[in-house]
């Protein structure tokens, strides 16, 4: 099978499907995109992960983080391998004893677990040509930049910026330290929202 690796470029609220989230998956050595609606709770798992931050109890993907490692079975990689009836099946990969072993997961699940693991995430190419697309413009990735500032504020934006960030990420904190987890996915948006901006 034909794979094409990626790597998490971004994840936001999803207002249209009822509280999900849309995870944005990037071809790493090409422009295609491949956005994946996934429930609230793999969102937080995922963001939580990629932030650094870590719960005051441990999550069910940091549950099964520490069964990998305790039972000394390396995750390899992942792989979003099917796409049937608007909805993509993934395989989380192990290596069992030098054994090859396939597991049957949610691309949500899969990719919780592969950032706890620092795992490659791969896109079938079939999954790939059928539900991928190619951004327009010079630059989709980036809503803002330096050029856009005009000089004078240049100096200033960052001071403004980082008060509020700081600000933003003890909130987030606390959120997370009271398991407000639903307020932590807010938060954490809002501060993505603020470092793009400051970009």
């Amino acid at each position: 099978m034909s794979k094409v690796q990626v790597e998490i470029l971004g994840l936001s609220a999803s207002p249209s499907t009822g509280g999900a989230y849309a995870l944005l998956l990037k071809e790493m050595y090409g422009t295609r995109r491949l956005p994946i609606i996934i429930g609230a709770f793999e969102a937080q798992a995922i963001a939580l992960e990629m932030e650094g931050i870590k719960p005051p109890r441990p999550l069910t993907h940091d549950l099964l983080k520490t069964f990998i490692d305790h039972l000394s079975v390396a995750v390899t990689e992942i792989i979003i391998d099917e796409l049937r009836d608007n909805t993509f099946y993934a395989k989380i990969i192990l290596d069992v004893a030098s054994i090859e072993s396939k597991i049957d997961s949610r691309p949500s699940d899969a990719i919780a677990v592969a950032v706890r693991t620092n795992s490659p995430i791969f896109v079938s190419e079939e999954v790939m040509q059928i539900a991928s697309f190619e951004p327009s413009g010079e630059d989709a990735d980036e809503m803002f930049n330096e050029k856009n500032i005009p000089e004078s504020d240049a100096e200033l934006k960052p001071k403004k910026t980082e008060t509020k960030l700081g600000s933003l990420q003890d909130q987030l904190r606390e959120a997370i330290e009271k398991e407000d987890y639903e307020r932590a996915a807010k938060l954490r948006d809002e501060i993505n929202k603020m470092r793009g901006r400051a970009n």
